[in-house]
């Protein structure tokens, strides 16, 4: 059985950081590119983060130079560090398997506030 569970969220103060969790079962995540999406409130889901089969990495603009994607292939698990965070990174972040026909997660909150 596919399953894909993030955890990891929380809230946090602008500036800090949080390393986000996606761990998979029921299939290997390094046979697939995976993604990290966020969505706000009262905005579309978007692209913040992938990591191909090889290893490559695209980021959405908005999070260059402070978010990195990474896999433990031991684990099974994606990650997402997230660091100098904002009060606009402030979403439910979710993990996606493959592309054509993607699998989600269930997504983690992610609060950014003082």
């Amino acid at each position: 059985q596919v399953q894909l569970v993030e955890s990891g969220g929380g809230l946090v103060q602008p500036g800090g950081s949080l390393r986000l969790s996606c761990t998979a079962s029921g299939f290997t995540t390094s046979d697939y590119t995976m993604s990290w999406y966020r969505q706000a409130p009262g905005k579309e889901r978007e692209l913040v983060a992938a990591i191909g089969t090889t290893g490559n990495t695209n980021y959405a603009d908005s999070v260059k130079g402070r978010f990195a994607i990474s896999r433990d292939n031991a684990k099974n698990t994606v990650y997402l560090q997230m660091n100098s965070l904002k009060s606009e990174d402030t979403a439910v972040y979710i993990c996606k398997r493959g592309i054509l026909a993607p699998y989600w997660g269930q997504g983690t909150q992610v609060t950014v506030s003082s």
